[in-house]
């Protein structure tokens, strides 16, 4: 299988500066940018983004891109909204980054959540009538947000204006990236 070009796209990926889960984040910034995908980084704040392996070790830092506030949701082809338990509960309670997912989803954008991730989408109240999957813990709030909630390594629902691309865990990088390259590579 040849990689796909996605040189010319663009792609946004919000988080906090505490917590992501780094290869929900690190791997698919580079695998698109090795596609020739311009990815920025937006965090809350300025500050280094602090990786965590596991929700619990170390991992990478990261310095973003620009934050929250400055990222401008009309400028990307895709949002992604990477895990880590940490970083994605605070992400929810962050009305900026509830702005952007609503901005992407209101406007058709795709959107392409991981293990924890889907929590933003859960608090922008975008998942119902939609089936998707995440980390297990998150069955019980997709589904009383009205989603449909499935144990598969990727789920892309393509029902409504949007397209929303899902995933359990770092173990299924590999088959959301390959949705997230078709997805991009049709638009």
């Amino acid at each position: 299988m040849t990689d796909i070009d996605l040189t010319g796209r663009r792609i946004l990926a919000i988080v906090t500066n505490y917590g992501v889960e780094q290869d929900e984040l690190l791997v698919p910034a580079r695998h698109l940018r090795d596609r020739g995908a311009e990815v920025d980084i937006a965090a809350a704040s300025a500050d280094p983004i602090r990786t965590l392996v596991g929700d619990k070790d170390p991992g990478e830092n990261v310095q973003p891109t620009l934050t929250l506030a400055e990222a401008d949701p009309a400028r990307y082809d895709l949002l992604l909204v990477p895990g880590g338990t940490l970083n994605a509960d605070s992400l929810r309670l962050n009305d900026t980054a509830i702005g952007i997912v609503r901005s992407f989803t209101s406007s058709g954008g795709p959107v392409a959540a991981i293990c924890h991730g889907p929590w933003a989408l859960v608090e922008a109240d975008v998942v119902r009538d939609r089936t998707l999957t995440s980390y297990a813990s998150l069955e019980t709030d997709i589904r009383n947000a009205g989603g449909r909630w499935l144990d598969e390594p990727v789920v892309q629902d393509d029902t409504g204006d949007w397209v929303l691309i899902t995933s359990r865990t770092p173990d299924d990088l590999k088959d959301f990236l390959g949705r997230i390259d078709a997805t991009l590579a049709r638009s």
